[in-house]
């Protein structure tokens, strides 16, 4: 048996079952549908910086908008459920029989929950972005890889949270639980944060939030909600890809964690 074809059984065998029939042409047909009709051009964004940097931003979230909540959900089933469900079924205890080193194995099943879903997500949206405002984009990419960054931290944060919950209780129903409160507690707490803020006229509540979820240091540094919250912050460039470096490093540890925890104290 080759090198690579243990890892490649392992990622077929992953991408098997969690994009089997009909899946992932639904969760396709989803994504084309949030990108391409939900997107709304017509927002304005008030900006003290270039404009077509302020335009870019706007028409990439205009494009998020509607297929991120496609891409969480497609993650919290895939890494809950997906392997939860393996590590029920013993499925993951076959793999450790495989000439492959365990991280490979759990690089594996990311590899088919976030990476496949995560390919999908963004083929689409560059495509969109692509097609739809050219002229916008392609001047401008360095401001549409920055809005990708920081609105897909968060998500990722709770897949990381979420995998450690999946591989120290080895079920994915509590996990899968714990990640759809996270996703839906950020609005509540942002929304506190602002009224914090307000109140302190101090921006540190949001640069808070901003660690976790950089997308808030990004919209207030082009603007976009200082006006409706009057609260007076305005982080630079650099400052919003420190928040941004900040939130990964984040994420990144708590990866590292599953990949520990998988490798050394896991025993089935």
């Amino acid at each position: 048996m080759g090198k690579g074809k243990p890892f490649l059984e392992v990622f077929a065998s992953a991408v098997h079952e969690d994009y089997r029939f009909p899946f992932l042409e639904i969760f396709a047909f989803l994504y084309a549908l949030g990108t391409f009709v939900l997107a709304n051009f017509s927002a304005s964004i008030p900006t003290q910086i270039a404009t077509n940097e302020a335009a870019a931003y706007t028409v990439t979230t205009s494009l998020l908008s509607g297929s991120l909540i496609v891409f969480i959900i497609v993650v919290l089933k895939n890494v809950a459920y997906g392997l939860g469900s393996d590590l029920k079924k013993g499925i993951v205890q076959t793999y450790f029989s495989y000439p492959l080193r365990r991280w490979k194995i759990l690089t594996a099943k990311l590899l088919s929950a976030i990476g496949v879903s995560l390919l999908l997500f963004l083929g689409i949206q560059i495509s969109a972005l692509y097609i739809l405002a050219p002229d916008i984009i392609l001047p401008q990419i360095g401001t549409v890889i920055l809005t990708y960054a920081a609105s897909l931290s968060f998500p990722l944060f709770i897949s990381a949270i979420m995998l450690l919950l999946t591989l120290i209780l080895r079920r994915g129903g509590i996990a899968l639980v714990v990640g759809i409160v996270l996703y839906f507690s950020m609005s509540i707490v942002s929304g506190l944060a602002f009224v914090f803020a307000f109140a302190t006229e101090s921006p540190l509540p949001l640069q808070i939030i901003s660690i976790i979820s950089p997308t808030y240091a990004l919209q207030y540094h082009y603007g976009s909600l200082s006006n409706f919250f009057s609260v007076s912050w305005t982080p630079t460039l650099s400052e919003t890809m420190l928040y941004i470096g900040a939130s990964y490093a984040i994420v990144a540890s708590l990866f590292v964690l599953g990949y520990v925890y998988f490798t050394r104290r896991l025993n089935l």
